[in-house]
């Protein structure tokens, strides 16, 4: 069992980019890191390298497109404490870019099934572990992209980025949190972009072929932020490492 007093974190997508480096940053900090991971090989990987820094990690084989992977996932952290203190719903799918002239509903779809009812279905499942914790906090790794504000600006360079599957994906998941934050209070429910809108930056990862000018570490500072708040932080918020987002 794990020390009831050590606050815990599950991190879907956590084998590698923002979900890793968010896992290692509060790992860092004596959190109980439940390292959910879609490839049971790269998790284990990445969960020893997180171990060999001295977290305490424990790997849990994840994939949020499936209610079988998920319902697992929640037998084995309950193996392992009686609450979960943070939930960072991370792991995510950029799409192929397909035009809306040319894309397909099955597009569309495989999109949807990973960045919008992958959070539903762990956020879901994993309800009565957070509801057991004294503060419980989800935070939701979203995009500049999902934002009406940011896609509007010709200035932008997502306003330029002509495709369907992702940016909508992310708008939904979007008014997924702030719904959940309005109904469920006891519960911090806030959003993140991994970027500087204002900049006009973005974190490189393997989604983008690593091309964003922001480093993974910079990347993961409004997640580490928002899954640190306390009792009395904000819930329903959209912001990155520079502060709020426009919707």
């Amino acid at each position: 069992m794990t020390n009831s007093e050590q606050t815990s974190v599950l991190i879907t997508g956590g084998n590698k980019g923002l979900g890793f480096e968010a896992a290692r940053r509060l790992g860092e900090l004596g959190w109980t890191i439940f390292l959910g991971s879609r490839d049971e090989g790269r998790g284990r990987a990445a969960a020893d390298k997180l171990t060999d820094g001295g977290a305490n990690v424990v790997m849990v084989p994840l994939d949020v497109t499936s209610d079988e992977s998920v319902a697992g996932a929640v037998r084995l952290v309950r193996e392992h404490t009686d609450r979960l203190d943070v939930l960072i719903n991370n792991a995510g799918a950029p799409g192929r870019v397909i035009t809306p002239a040319d894309a397909t509903a099955d597009e569309i779809h495989s999109v949807y099934d990973t960045n919008v009812y992958g959070p539903i279905r762990v956020t879901h499942a994993f309800l009565p572990l957070l509801r057991a914790a004294d503060n419980p906090r989800v935070v939701m790794v979203s995009s500049g992209g999902g934002s009406f504000a940011v896609v509007t600006d010709p200035e932008q360079p997502v306003a330029k980025m002509h495709e369907l599957a992702y940016s909508s994906s992310k708008a939904a998941l979007n008014m997924i949190t702030v719904r959940y934050a309005q109904a469920l209070p006891e519960i911090k429910f806030n959003m993140v972009t991994p970027g500087e809108v204002a900049n006009r930056k973005f974190t490189a990862t393997d989604m983008n072929n690593h091309t964003g000018q922001l480093t993974v570490t910079e990347g993961t500072d409004p997640i580490v932020k928002l899954a640190m708040i306390d009792a009395d932080g904000p819930t329903g918020i959209f912001i990155d490492r520079l502060g709020p987002v426009g919707w």
